[in-house]
């Protein structure tokens, strides 16, 4: 397990560069909130959003999951744990006031930039906003 990548997979790579060039600002690996063990794959803290590449094996996609046909008990569990510590996660940020985005590895990284792009955007307009009608 050594060998599994748990940060900077091509998917993330190319997601990041895609956002980078449109001018957005990002921390990589970051945890969101300082007392939550947990680190989301970008985080735009002044804009309060967390987002999350997760690979479909993993993090068991409903489209592409196959249970492992080698030590299944322990493979399936470890999914199945997996799956609830990102619902938690995204049940602590919501609660925090941060917005969760989540991604799959499969989906088309032009997709994931241009949404992350206008949520992130989305949260900036009404910070704005909000400041200035002080």
């Amino acid at each position: 397990m050594q060998a599994i990548r748990n940060r900077d997979t091509k998917p993330e790579w190319l997601i990041r560069k895609l956002v980078h060039a449109q001018g957005l600002r990002y921390r990589v690996a970051a945890k969101p909130l300082p007392g939550l063990r947990r680190t989301a794959d970008m985080v735009f803290g002044p804009a309060k959003v967390a987002v999350f590449i997760d690979g479909c094996y993993w993090h068991g996609c409903p489209e592409h999951y196959v249970p492992p046909k080698t030590n299944p008990g322990y493979w399936s569990d470890k999914v199945a744990r997996n799956m609830a510590r990102d619902r938690d996660t995204d049940q602590r940020l919501t609660e925090a006031g941060w917005t969760v985005l989540r991604f799959w590895e499969h989906e088309p990284s032009e997709d994931c930039a241009a949404r992350i792009a206008a949520e992130v955007e989305r949260h900036r307009s009404a910070a704005r906003k909000g400041t200035a009608s002080r």
